[in-house]
């Protein structure tokens, strides 16, 4: 099994990713292509069900796409012109196979298969009431929360239902579902998960991310707008708008890390804004320094766009080993520390009695940033500034992005000054949230209408937290310990 960040618990963990494809030959082959360029927003599992125009198929594993998808009788076996894919980092519930996406149930209307992106902040109230109704769960995931409402709703027509069950839900989504009549994908009325949709010839792609078109010769045709649902049926794409209009409010750190830096996200190339959000933070966190040093690859456009506006060199001074999983070696807590090296390696000759700028997207707990800094004095560095490409990670997301509860946020414990003590740097600067909003093309942050889904920054949630009020009640379920406790 293949998986990704052995060691790193210092990142804020990608969601996942979602991939459909409605209407081609070898629909599946295409999704798995698709999952391959989505493999960054969740690396723990994937999966893919397909759907003949008779049965459905499902395939599902724990680890990457490779290793898992790359077999002829598995991809044999997946048949059919319509199918929906997945990649899962665990937010909600525990990593196994139960709880790999797309999960798929028999319905009384037939087949459901569901893929989902995001967090359900109601989930637990939710699955209190239809355990006490008589549902029996299989997963301890969310997205089963949705199947459920869906198969014991009153209304007539599946669509019917599927929208029933969306009105009851809080918290974000984008989900691609698959049934005998077609393929829905939506996406929830704040926006916050993103949902793209593309075209070759007459069959109709959505996914996470526009990079995961490009990689299957897709072109990008528009973004599913916020709240709405996308039906394609009987060789007909239909657009339905169940809920009322509100601002959208879509998650900014998709522009800052979690987004491969060749997509496009609401209309902004991603390599465009974190070059412009680099420079934004030169001039407001200048720096009398030598070189521009990526903390690779995050950091990497961040440091272009300093090094272009400081007018500093900029050069590879770490090297990142793209090739590390955790079967590679299981450390016990002597090696543990010694995980960073196997990453990132500083290139000494660079380095050594030089003034560095450090360049990193976020600190979450610190402890990488630490590491990095420690190596950088190791190569013999002058100097070392850190420099972040986000504001403050102060606030725990609920909508889909595991990070750790509040107490272990650094930046949520530590004034910055106390920090850059703790990670032991010269000096410690965090881009602005106003200087954020304005790489974005904002003038600044409007309080009182925020254009984006900011809330690990400024503790602004757009939506209700049910489940986050009633936490502490006897008798809860274990989905937002998990999901808080990262």
């Amino acid at each position: 099994m293949i998986t990704t960040h052995p060691f790193d618990d210092d990142k804020l963990r990608e969601e996942c990713g979602v991939f459909g494809v409605a209407g081609a030959i070898d629909a599946a082959a295409m999704v798995a292509l698709g999952l391959h360029a989505l493999q960054h927003r969740g690396q723990e599992a994937a999966g893919i069900s397909s759907f003949d125009g008779r049965l459905f198929h499902n395939h599902k594993a724990l680890g990457h796409v490779a290793g898992n998808f790359d077999s002829e009788d598995i991809m044999r076996s997946l048949k059919g012109d319509w199918a929906i894919g997945h990649v899962r980092y665990a937010t909600t519930g525990e990593t196994a196979l139960r709880n790999v996406q797309p999960l798929y149930a028999e319905l009384a209307s037939g087949g459901f298969a569901i893929a989902h992106n995001g967090n359900i902040s109601n989930a637990m109230k939710l699955r209190h009431d239809l355990i006490r109704t008589g549902s029996i769960f299989q997963s301890t995931s969310d997205t089963e929360t949705i199947i459920h409402l869906v198969a014991t709703s009153r209304y007539r027509t599946l669509l019917d239902k599927f929208i029933d069950a969306l009105k009851q839900v809080e918290g974000a989504y984008s989900l691609i579902c698959l049934t005998d009549s077609g393929m829905i994908a939506c996406r929830d009325p704040l926006g916050i998960r993103p949902l793209v949709m593309g075209k070759i010839g007459d069959t109709v792609i959505f996914a996470s991310e526009t990079v995961a078109l490009d990689i299957v010769g897709a072109e990008f045709v528009r973004s599913v707008d916020p709240g709405e649902l996308v039906v394609v049926s009987d060789g007909e794409i239909r657009s339905h708008r169940p809920f009322s209009d509100k601002n959208s409010r879509p998650c900014i750190f998709e522009h800052v890390y979690f987004s491969r830096p060749d997509s496009i996200v609401d209309g902004s190339s991603v390599y465009t804004v974190r070059k412009a959000i680099g420079a934004q933070l030169a001039i407001e966190n200048p720096v009398d320094a030598d070189l521009v040093v990526p903390v690779p690859d995050s950091g990497t456009p961040a440091a272009i766009g300093y090094a272009q506006q400081s007018g500093l060199p900029f050069e590879l001074g770490i090297i990142r080993s793209h090739y590390v999983g955790r079967t590679f070696i299981q450390p016990g807590d002597g090696v543990r520390h010694l995980g960073v090296k196997l990453k990132h390696n500083a290139n000494r000759p660079l380095i050594d009695g030089k003034r560095i700028v450090l360049i990193d997207d976020s600190i979450v707990r610190g402890t990488t940033s630490l590491k990095i800094v420690q190596m950088m004095r190791d190569a013999g560095a002058a100097e070392v500034h850190m420099r972040i490409a986000s504001p403050p990670t102060m606030h725990s997301c609920f909508y889909g992005v595991d990070t750790p509860e509040r107490s272990k946020l650094l930046a949520a414990q530590k004034s910055i000054e106390e920090m850059r003590q703790f990670i032991q740097a010269d000096s410690l600067s965090f881009v602005s949230i106003n200087g954020l909003y304005r790489a974005l093309g904002e003038s600044e942050r409007q309080d009182n209408n925020p254009r984006y889904c900011d809330a690990c920054f400024t503790g602004d949630y757009p939506t209700t937290l049910t489940d986050l009020a009633e936490r502490d009640q006897p008798n809860q379920l274990t989905l937002l310990a998990e999901r808080v406790a990262g």
